[in-house]
């Protein structure tokens, strides 16, 4: 309990939806089983649509999908290579996590993807964010140096580029701690200035490291 610090008995606790400060609407658990669905291991393509249509920001969560016997494999590959022959993907919906949702069906090598969408609520108008820049005209300059930059890193995609640092820590702490060595402390990185950069002599002196450490 909020007020008093003691423990809530687990019978006197109820879910409910926040209605305003303080204020919440009761849900009993028959009104939340009354609209919970059953998980189907059923997808049912409602529709094809072009794969470029579907715009990356309504991708939610992706799932491979494999056919478990024989027999599905037969319409699994016709669908498959029949999606990426004319780059299409199937729009359907499915019961994944307690709820419907719809999903997209994008062939993937020899599988497919499954992606969960995001619902039309949940992804925001653009225009509220970014209608209030300006389109002013970019100093050629700069952009010829951004371009150089970008040239000198481009590189080929890796999944190491996306490594989480903290588990890779955490791993080399409990590697060290099985060994029964101590783990040395990792160094913290440097605090970020506080001063104002300007941004065509740091993209100058980006450059010069590059070109710097590929002499090197």
């Amino acid at each position: 309990d909020a007020e008093t610090g003691e423990p809530v008995d687990e019978d006197d606790e109820v879910k409910g939806y926040p209605s305003g400060p303080d204020q919440y609407v009761p849900l009993e658990e028959d009104e939340l089983e009354s609209v919970a669905l059953e998980s189907t291991r059923t997808i049912d393509i409602e529709r094809f649509v072009p794969h470029d249509s579907v715009g990356w920001v309504w991708y939610d969560r992706p799932h491979y999908l494999v056919p478990d016997d024989t027999v599905g494999e037969e319409a699994f590959s016709v669908i498959r290579d029949a999606m990426a022959a004319t780059e299409m993907v199937g729009i359907a919906r499915l019961v994944l996590y307690r709820r419907e949702r719809a999903v997209m069906l994008a062939p993937h090598g020899k599988g497919i993807v499954v992606w969960t969408l995001r619902y039309g609520d949940e992804v925001r108008d653009p225009a509220a964010y970014f209608g209030d820049l300006k389109a002013g005209k970019v100093d050629p300059k700069l952009k010829a140096l951004v371009g150089r930059l970008i040239e000198e890193r481009s590189r080929d995609w890796d999944p190491k580029m996306v490594t989480d640092p903290v588990q890779e820590e955490l791993l080399r702490i409990i590697a060290a701690k099985k060994k029964g060595k101590r783990p040395a402390k990792a160094k913290k990185p440097a605090e970020p200035s506080g001063n104002v950069v300007n941004i065509m002599d740091a993209l100058k002196r980006s450059i010069r490291s590059e070109t710097k450490g590929k002499s090197r």
